[in-house]
């Protein structure tokens, strides 16, 4: 394996305006360089290369990295090929070292998974409540379904099979106590699902509690090789048919995808005890799929889809969501005989622009008309993260829902009178100032805590999702690489100019607010009360040039 620390050497010898010059032409354009985009098929030059930052990125598709990644994907090498190939270039001697991540992969969660499947056989409650819901042994047997033991089982079973602890402890089967030196088994007494990497590796478990644990359901800790919110259960046995199939069903539990696979539905999968995430987007556009999801109709459900299909639908995916009504799942659904009926729903999902959009309006009282003109401003906002021509359509379809003529709803990408020209530029305004908070969010991470004392990701109206990866440090994400590469963006540079932008930003903020929660007729007089209390005291410290803490 090479070193980090001659990887390391040798990127700092790289220029990326050389490595990437030596491929195609640039030419030089104010600070940067611009050329046709190699990746995919242009005339014009939206391929940006940056010297200052030592990066790429093209507006067009999205590609974008440092000079590795730019061989990487230029020359269809992995990531050591393309490392040796730019030390051979460059006359540059790498080091190799073999380390720990140099040997094979041990089967520590194979002989875990073996040992809770073997456990299963025997015990009579676990038993009990798979034959209940409906679970054929044959799914059992699929998706590997076992039984975690008492904790002091695990533990003895593991010093017995001669396997390493402190890899347990790294993978998620068994953590330290307090005292930092004895060790438990974080599964104990819970049927468990394993969970697999896209491979099929097994990378963490899932457990249902038959015992009355407090906590119905758990998930390993994040690991190394575990990310809840990258991955998808039972993605490797939905693989092929999600491509075959051109469609992906997206539940929200273990039960509800084995009992769908059951009945047929061999492109189910779910999300691991987590919202769906930016991060779950790459997964979910291979094969290009229409996406369908199917959630509960209860509150947190609702919410839940709502947010995914807001994500979805501005991330250009196709598809639409399936809510599930009078306390059904689709596990309840198949074990009750209804596949027909679940096949018509999959079939005919609300589309996720019209479902945020009905959603969205059953938040407010429409028969008030303030109400029904702040509902008006939020539909408008979301319709903003949308294509030119998708906002154009379903702007009818807002108007429609609201009673109101379309000509009332007014989007950035309109032109006409002097009033829309000025509120296209405020909005134009408000993106720029949130994009340059994202910037000096990645070249200036000193001031980062001076801003989450006071504002996050929620607070933002149009870039929250890429100021959420910058607060993570994505700062390779295709977004945020346009963000670096674009000169027009400025970055606040020290702690006085982005306290006088934070208390102009969250004054505003606090305003809309406090007229929001004027407008709700959904809450109680107390919590109206309360929240009303809360913002103007927030406004108050404002407007004495004092910064509102969260």
């Amino acid at each position: 394996m090479i070193t980090q620390d001659s990887i390391e050497a040798l990127k700092a010898r790289l220029d990326v305006v050389d490595v990437v010059g030596s491929y195609i032409e640039l030419k030089k354009a104010g600070a940067n360089f611009k050329a046709p985009c190699p990746f995919h098929d242009e005339k014009t030059g939206s391929f940006v290369v940056s010297p200052s930052k030592q990066i790429y990125h093209c507006f067009g598709c999205g590609a974008g990295g440092d000079s590795v990644k730019f061989v990487m994907e230029y020359e269809k090498l992995n990531y050591p090929e393309a490392l040796e190939k730019l030390a051979q270039t460059y006359n540059f001697t790498l080091g190799y070292t073999e380390t720990k991540h140099n040997k094979p992969r041990s089967n520590l969660m194979e002989k875990v998974n073996e040992l809770y499947q073997n456990l299963l056989t025997s015990q009579s409650t676990a038993l009990a409540y798979i034959k209940e819901r409906g679970i054929y042994a044959s799914s059992v047997e699929k998706f590997g379904i076992g039984y975690a033991p008492d904790s002091n089982a695990t533990i003895n079973f593991i010093k017995a099979q001669m396997l390493n602890m402190s890899e347990a402890v790294e993978l998620g089967v068994v953590g330290y106590n307090s005292d930092n030196k004895s060790t438990y088994a974080r599964f104990t007494e819970r049927i468990t699902f394993p969970i697999h990497s896209t491979n099929g590796s097994i990378v963490g478990f899932g457990g249902r509690t038959i015992t009355g644990h407090q906590a119905k359901y758990i998930n390993s800790p994040e690991t190394p090789l575990f990310n809840k919110s990258r991955l998808l259960y039972a993605y490797h046995h939905a693989r092929q048919d999600i491509y075959k199939q051109k469609e992906i069903v997206i539940t929200e539990g273990y039960l509800d995808v084995i009992m769908l696979h059951q009945a047929g539905f061999k492109n189910a999968v779910a999300t691991l005890g987590t919202a769906l995430t930016p991060e779950h987007l790459p997964l979910l556009r291979k094969g290009e799929p229409r996406i369908v999801m199917a959630y509960d109709g209860d509150s947190a459900g609702r919410a839940a889809a709502l947010k995914a299909a807001k994500l979805l639908s501005a991330s250009g995916f196709n598809g639409g969501v399936v809510i599930f009504g009078q306390g059904l799942d689709p596990a309840d659904m198949v074990k009750n005989g209804a596949v027909e009926e679940l096949s018509n729903m999959f079939r005919k999902p609300k589309p996720f622009i019209e479902f945020v959009l009905d959603e969205t309006l059953s938040l407010y009282n429409l028969a008030d008309p303030k109400a029904k003109e702040a509902s008006m401003h939020e539909g408008i906002s979301y319709l903003k993260t949308l294509s030119p021509m998708l906002q154009d359509k379903y702007k009818g379809y807002l108007g429609q829902r609201l009673g109101i003529n379309p000509s009332y709803i007014k989007l950035t990408n309109q032109t006409g009178t002097n009033q829309n020209t000025q509120l296209v530029q405020r909005n134009l305004h408000k993106d720029m100032w949130e994009l340059s908070l994202i910037k000096t969010v990645l070249e200036q991470p000193q001031l980062i805590d001076q801003i989450l004392d006071v504002l996050d990701p929620s607070l933002l109206q149009f870039h929250s999702r890429e100021f959420s990866l910058a607060l993570q440090g994505h700062s390779d994400a295709p977004e945020l690489m346009a963000i670096l590469v674009d000169e027009h963006i400025k970055a606040l540079q020290d702690e006085e100019a982005l306290k006088a932008e934070l208390v102009s930003f969250l004054s505003k903020h606090y305003e809309r607010e406090l007229k929001k929660v004027n407008m709700q007729t959904s809450i109680s007089f107390e919590e109206k009360a309360f929240y009303i209390r809360k913002f103007r005291g927030k406004i108050a410290k404002l407007k004495r040039g004092e910064l509102a803490e969260l």
